[in-house]
C-alpha cells in the first residue's frame, strides 16, 4: 500500500509504550517485534491479524475480533495501544501533516517517550528528559544525511 509500517505493544502494568517502524506487517516482522519487547510469561492480547497466529506458542495469546465489532472480551482488548495511536495519528493530521520515513522512527520513538512520563509532574518529567539526553547529540548533519529513504523533499 505504499505505506510505512509501524508496531507497537503497551504494557498494562508500567502502562510503558514500545513502538517503532518494522519493515512489514507479515508475521515474521510483527512476531519479532512482539517476541523483543514482551516477557515470556507476558500474555499478548492482539487484533485478529493473521501475523500474530503464531504467537500462540510461546505466549498466551487472546485475540478480539474487530472486523466482526468484537473489542472487548473480558481482559482481552487492544484498547491501550489504541489509545497511544491516537496521538501521533492526532499530532500527524494537527501538527505535522507529513511524516516522512525518513524520521518517521523518530517521531515514534518520541510519542512512545511522552506517553511513557504524562502521569509524572512537571519536574520529575524534565528530569527524565535530561537524564536520557546525557551524553547524545544530534548533530545537523545527522538527520539531514542520506539514509537510503525518500525524504519526499521537493527540488
Amino acid at each position: 500500500m505504499d505505506k510505512t509500517a509501524v508496531a507497537g505493544v503497551k504494557d498494562r502494568e508500567t502502562k510503558c509504550v514500545a513502538a517503532q517502524m518494522v519493515p512489514a506487517t507479515d508475521g515474521d516482522a510483527l512476531q519479532t517485534f512482539v517476541r523483543g519487547h514482551t516477557e515470556a510469561e507476558a500474555v499478548v492480547y492482539t487484533d485478529e491479524h493473521g501475523a500474530y497466529a503464531g504467537l500462540a506458542s510461546d505466549y498466551k495469546h487472546e485475540t478480539v475480533y474487530h472486523s466482526v465489532g468484537k473489542y472487548v472480551r473480558e481482559q482481552a482488548h487492544a484498547q491501550g495501544i489504541e489509545s497511544f495511536w491516537s496521538m501521533p495519528m492526532r499530532a500527524h493530521t494537527g501538527i505535522y501533516h507529513k511524516l516522512l520515513p525518513k524520521h518517521l522512527d523518530r517521531y515514534v520513538q518520541d510519542f512512545a517517550g511522552r506517553h511513557d512520563v504524562r502521569g509524572l509532574d512537571t519536574v520529575d518529567q524534565m528530569a527524565t528528559v535530561a537524564v536520557g539526553l546525557v551524553g547524545k547529540r544530534l548533530m545537523y548533519r545527522q538527520p539531514i544525511a542520506d539514509n537510503g529513504l525518500d525524504s519526499g523533499a521537493r527540488s
